[in-house]
């Protein structure tokens, strides 16, 4: 009988890949999920006989060794193995084989070469059959990052567009992103981020080997997104001036960062903000199949010191100070993944922070995470990882200090233990409505048990110290009941191009007459607190009867404010209000001012592979000329990478219609996703959705 010779391989890549879901993946690449069988047949140049035998070997790494776990060889068996790599034969019809592998449901993710050694009679020859990407498996119970609830499911890891909220406490708005995660060469990109981190650079061999555990990987990532330490994805900016890249504001989606990215030969995009870091992290994340969401916090705390609390500096004046390291965000977004805590126990399984933004360094590198959710509700500081730091940004008090440069001295106006850590927010499954999951990471603010969970914090950050039934910051503080109240009511609304009218309302909270001095000042501002510059200022001296209330206009001119308000559109307005022998009460609120609509329309019925054309309406509120302005446009499914349009310059109050063409090459309910930038508008969002049929 002549010898056994393999003559060809039919890898069934379709039906494999629609029972691994990954047949949405836009690749010639074998995408399939780990602990899950695949098939393929072989055909050889006779019929297979007993005396012959048949050998896989699967390696992935550049090291790849069995000890390691990132090679196993293994024969054709008709049993099934222990756990591990198996093959079976299902069926053999003349020459042609049909054989099923499984892999282990923790088998490291990534590429791998499948060989196949012959033996015949007195021959043996080995051959490579090609190669295959593993990922994690959330359809699999035994996988760790299983995920039981198919909606979920169907959100977490298979939605390849999504939003993200942000603005303020007082104003949530929110903002499409097209994650893509199953674009051309997406997928190809995500891998080799890990290729490219420090991990991976010191020790492949070791590196590889952990690339099973969803929480290595997901720490890795948090590392790899931002470009601090590690030459990764995306550099950060906070400054208001974005010369040299593209203003955080103007991306609509990870999907142009990361072909960016490789593009350059893996040099750093530049820039990136909170949600822009962890709108690329929930990409790839989803494409290596970790189920992940996006997550904002409303007056997100970043406490530099561990001590749990943040302080906020004014000048008598009322001028907001850049003293001191920490600072309160207006919003600030990072991901949850899902998976177990087998480190910690299950308990602390489920949702983990992870957080690509560089803010504090972590074992020398600027990363964080993964943080179990639960863990944090609980006051668990003392648990990997970076718990202290993600427990603080939604639990910190907020203590406010009066900074006198002439004296240089500071003196504490207020410790407020509730504002920190408000509405923190997700996008529902299912639908683009808001979901509220702020009681996942804390008790009602109020309660008794969101300060003792405090407390216990406290106690275990330091130790040493006592505490009694206050907060850290009140303690050796002698409370006084304040004689004024204040706040900023906004009147009327809040547009980009119109004069900004708020009224200061004071109330005398006391029997006794009251002369108050007020000193106000207003800035513009980006999300994190970065001062950009002062564009109003009064002092005024107010003389307040018992009890009485009182409104004192604030007036901001669109003159005043327009060459120095930010894409972030924020201006914070603060008064420091002093009564005679009191403490100063500082009043505070940052207004967002809206942009003018930006609309979309689509013209016609969506279809596949059907042209269709789209209408953006843009009416220019303004009394000057609007110039250099740009549309950009993508979305996964409805058009291939993104398009650029250079609109023409609008006279004052001019309307603009631009059509444009897409051509959707998915069917289902789509998202597109504009942003349109001028000299005066620096970033307007629209964001459509499109049911394309068959």
């Amino acid at each position: 009988m002549a010898d056994l010779r393999f003559q060809s391989i039919n890898w069934q890549a379709a039906a494999n890949q629609n029972e691994h879901h990954t047949d949405k993946y836009n690749s010639q690449e074998l995408i399939l999920r780990r602990g899950q069988l695949f098939y393929f047949s072989l055909t050889f140049n006779r019929h297979f006989s007993h005396e012959d035998t048949l050998k896989f070997t699967t390696s992935t790494g550049p090291s790849p060794s069995e000890s390691a776990r990132t090679k196993a060889v293994f024969p054709l068996s008709s049993g099934s193995s222990s756990n591990g790599w198996n093959a079976q034969l299902v069926r053999q019809r003349d020459s042609t084989l049909t054989i099923s592998i499984s892999s282990p449901a923790n088998a490291p993710i990534g590429w791998y070469t499948l060989n196949m050694q012959i033996s015949s009679q007195r021959n043996n020859a080995t051959m490579k059959l090609g190669t295959f990407i593993l990922l994690f498996n959330p359809w699999l119970q035994a996988d760790s990052v299983f995920m039981s609830n198919q909606a979920e499911r169907e959100e977490y890891v298979m939605e390849d567009s999504g939003a993200v909220f942000v603005g303020s406490a007082n104003r949530i708005n929110m903002v499409g992103w097209n994650f893509g995660q199953f674009e051309g060469d997406i997928l190809n990109t995500c891998l080799s981020i890990l290729d490219k981190s420090l991990n991976f650079r010191r020790d492949p061999a070791t590196d590889v080997a952990r690339r099973g555990d969803p929480k290595y990987i997901g720490r890795v990532l948090s590392a790899m997104i931002n470009s601090n330490d590690d030459n990764g994805v995306l550099a950060g900016n906070w400054s208001g001036n974005y010369v040299g890249g593209r203003d955080p504001r103007n991306w609509n989606g990870s999907v142009e960062i990361l072909k960016e990215w490789k593009k350059s030969g893996f040099r750093p995009v530049r820039y990136g903000q909170c949600w822009v870091f962890a709108g690329t992290l929930n990409t790839v994340l989803r494409c290596l199949g970790i189920p992940s969401r996006v997550i904002t916090n409303f007056n997100s705390a970043h406490d530099t010191d561990r001590n749990l609390s943040v302080d906020v500096y004014y000048d008598p004046m009322g001028n907001p100070l850049d003293k001191g390291s920490d600072s309160v965000w207006n919003f600030h977004v990072w991901n949850e993944a899902w998976f177990m805590r087998n480190d910690l126990g299950s308990s602390y399984s489920g949702w983990q922070v992870l957080d690509s933004t560089p803010q504090e360094r972590s074992q020398g590198v600027f990363q964080c995470g993964p943080a179990s959710v639960s863990g944090i509700r609980e006051g668990d500081v003392h648990l990997d990882f970076d718990m202290p730091f993600v427990f603080a940004e939604v639990n910190a008090d907020r203590i406010t200090w009066i900074y006198d440069a002439s004296r240089n001295s500071s003196k504490q106006t207020s410790s407020d233990t509730h504002t920190i850590g408000r509405y923190i927010s997700t996008k529902a499954v299912g639908s683009y409505s808001r979901m509220d999951v702020t009681e996942k990471y804390k008790y009602p603010e109020g309660s008794k048990q969101e300060r003792d969970v405090f407390d216990k914090a406290m106690g275990k950050l330091k130790p040493n110290s006592t505490f009694g039934p206050t907060s850290a910051s009140e303690a050796g503080r002698e409370e006084r009941e304040p004689s004024i109240s204040g706040v900023f009511k906004v009147n009327g609304i809040l547009a980009v191009g119109k004069e900004v009218n708020l009224a200061l309302m004071l109330k005398n909270l006391t029997s006794d007459m009251k002369t108050v001095t007020v000193n106000m000042t207003a800035w513009t501002i980006v999300y994190n607190g970065t001062l950009v510059h002062e564009v109003w200022k009064d002092s005024i001296t107010l003389s307040l009867d018992p009890e009485e209330e009182i409104q004192y206009p604030v007036k901001i001119t669109y003159a005043q404010y327009e060459k120095y308000l930010k894409a972030d559109n924020m201006i914070r307005t603060t008064a420091v209000c002093q009564a005679p022998d009191e403490a100063e009460l500082v009043v505070e609120r940052d207004v967002i001012l809206d942009n003018p609509t930006l609309t979309l329309e689509l013209l016609d019925q969506a279809q596949v592979r059907q042209p269709v054309n789209v209408q953006m309406l843009f009416s220019n509120p303004l009394d000057e000329p609007v110039k250099n302005c740009v549309l950009m446009v993508e979305g996964s499914g409805l058009l291939l990478g993104s398009l650029k349009i250079d609109v023409p310059t609008l006279r004052p109050k001019e309307r603009s219609r631009v059509r444009f063409e897409i051509l959707p090459t998915r069917s289902g309910t789509k998202q597109l996703l504009a942003d349109f930038s001028c000299n005066k508008f620096p970033a307007i969002k629209a964001m459509l959705s499109i049911d394309v049929a068959e």
